[in-house]
């Protein structure tokens, strides 16, 4: 029964031609949600960015700097990725691992960022509270994000596709703040622990966030650099 359903909603959707490429085709999958991932960062950048100068707030700022980075790294992934005009003077191969070293310097900005957004959270006690479905709902959204991400690290750890590892390596670092971000909001909701003992726990979640972001933006110079 559940071999059917998958058949006939497959069959629904490569009735389009967009559809038929997202089934049939993982880069342009790959490529096509990193392109909504980068519409969504570009709105809670505005988003942020108008808060932080309405309200003269470091923290807004702060997370209007992580967002613009989020997107500009997924701007370049997916301007990278779309097909090459003839006659493109840079092979697609050198610049595939032009962006990939463009990424980590990124990644590595990007794990500076965090630790001030890290920073002022703890220092000043920034943390939003939610009811207990909605926190449920942010908490079960994060643990499909996680699912996500290693599924797509077990179906494309073969691929060799430069674009497509640095696509996987922003979504990493992504899932890794969002499980901090997960931990300040439960740990506000719940109020399971003193204001301390939180404090002392995000602070070690988040400098653990931050050393796995550097790690990431390392690992994609390296990788970037050896096959330059």
């Amino acid at each position: 029964m559940r071999s059917q359903i998958k058949a006939f909603a497959l069959s629904r959707i490569e009735t389009s031609k967009i559809g038929k490429r997202l089934v049939t085709r993982p880069r342009y999958r790959a490529l096509f949600f990193a392109a909504l991932s980068l519409f969504l960062n570009l709105l809670c950048a505005l988003y942020h960015g108008i808060l932080g100068v309405i309200n003269g707030s470091l923290w807004f700022t702060t997370m209007c700097a992580y967002y613009t980075i989020l997107s500009i790294l997924r701007f370049s992934a997916v301007l990278c990725g779309r097909r090459r005009k003839p006659g493109y003077a840079a092979s697609p191969a050198y610049t595939e691992y032009f962006v990939m070293q463009l990424s980590g310097i990124f990644l590595i900005l990007l794990c500076f960022v965090l630790t001030g957004v890290i920073y002022i959270g703890v220092s000043q006690n920034i943390a939003t509270t939610y009811d207990e479905i909605t926190m449920i709902t942010i908490a079960a959204y994060t643990f499909c994000k996680i699912a996500v991400a290693i599924v797509k690290a077990v179906k494309q750890h073969k691929n060799p596709s430069p674009i497509l590892a640095v696509i996987r390596t922003i979504g990493y670092a992504e899932v890794a703040a969002s499980v901090l971000t997960l931990q300040r909001s439960m740990l506000a909701s719940f109020g399971a622990v003193n204001a301390a003992e939180a404090r002392r726990m995000n602070a070690c979640t988040g400098a653990a966030v931050c050393l796995f972001v550097l790690a990431l933006g390392l690992a994609l110079m390296a990788r970037g650099k050896r096959k330059d």
